[in-house]
């Protein structure tokens, strides 16, 4: 696992190439719960939400003959931009990114900014990553994973330190939960710095990958999700996001719906004026749903991102669901 040492360091590297996103009072939607809601507005990061975090930090500890080779990753789409855009700001050439076929076209449309080459397979992340493996071997360039690698993880955990240093005495966290590489990050910074602290992923009922793993005793790497719009929280989870909560730095993991997500894409719309993607959006479903007991507390809830298809927002939000 990583240490704080490590994320404070990353914190340092990201600087000149990253936004320090606002955490927002969020009084009505506060109102609503019954809790104090602030929201950490990675939907209004670089590139769209909160993944250039970990691939920068990744991407810039490569040596110059790594750089010279070039990168590959897998990605559903946030991932994908993350990578494009620290391949663009380190001067990496070569990033060849493995997609699902799958993958929602607002994020594949952004992709086309970056120097990079996109090679849809597949339908599942899982598909993607496999074929991302097979291609790193056969090249010799450099795999950059979306989430279970130290330098990933640290770089996703920078978003704990700004949390805490904005909202000092938050009592929880509420964070999404894909691959588990920001919420591993996250855990670590906020029990090292603020013991007391709630840490709390959320995971679609559809893809409920961390959930099960720390039910059986067993880290699924890959899971079958069924449907959902939670795209880049589809599918398995990381060693390390295991391990972290295997030992006790993740306190609980609460599961939305479907309907209960896209109610909170809505809420954010209508309520802060936010576009928020499905991914995004968990956190705050999951007070809305009255799936996590936080009444009275200060509550810090992460937008993880915001690239969601215009043609799903409109349908959310004229409630044609």
């Amino acid at each position: 696992m990583v240490t704080v040492r490590e994320i404070l360091q990353a914190a340092r590297a990201l600087r000149p190439h990253i936004f320090r996103t606002p955490l927002r009072d969020a009084f009505l939607l506060s109102e609503r719960v019954g809790a104090a809601v602030y929201l950490k507005l990675e939907n209004w990061q670089i590139t769209g939400s909160f993944k250039p975090r970990g691939a920068l930090n990744r991407m810039a500890a490569l040596s110059a003959e790594e750089r010279a080779r070039g990168v590959v990753t897998a990605s559903a789409g946030n991932h994908a931009l993350g990578v494009g855009y620290a391949a663009r700001a380190l001067g990496i050439a070569a990033a060849t990114i493995f997609v699902p076929r799958t993958a929602p076209r607002a994020k594949l449309e952004k992709l086309r900014q970056f120097p990079v080459t996109v090679r849809p397979v597949g339908e599942t992340y899982a598909d993607a990553h496999r074929a991302a493996e097979t291609f790193q071997r056969e090249t010799g360039v450099t795999f950059i994973h979306a989430y279970d690698d130290p330098r990933t993880v640290a770089g996703q955990g920078t978003l704990g330190l700004e949390i805490l240093q904005d909202l000092p005495d938050v009592d929880a966290l509420l964070v999404p939960v894909g691959g588990g590489g920001m919420i591993a990050g996250i855990a670590v910074a906020a029990k090292t710095l603020a013991p007391g602290v709630k840490v709390i992923g959320v995971q679609p009922a559809a893809s409920p990958a961390l959930r099960d793993s720390l039910r059986d005793d067993k880290c699924y790497t890959e899971y079958v999700a069924a449907p959902t719009i939670c795209d880049g929280l589809a599918g398995g989870i990381g060693e390390m996001v295991f391990e972290a909560a295997q030992n006790k730095l993740i306190d609980d993991v609460a599961l939305v719906e479907e309907d209960e997500t896209r109610a909170a894409i809505r809420a954010l719309a209508e309520t802060e004026q936010l576009i928020v993607e499905g991914s995004g959006a968990v956190g705050v479903a999951a007070l809305l749903a009255r799936k996590v007991d936080l009444a009275g507390k200060r509550v810090a809830v992460v937008l993880s991102g915001g690239n969601i298809d215009l043609g799903l927002l409109t349908e959310i939000v004229e409630r044609k669901t």
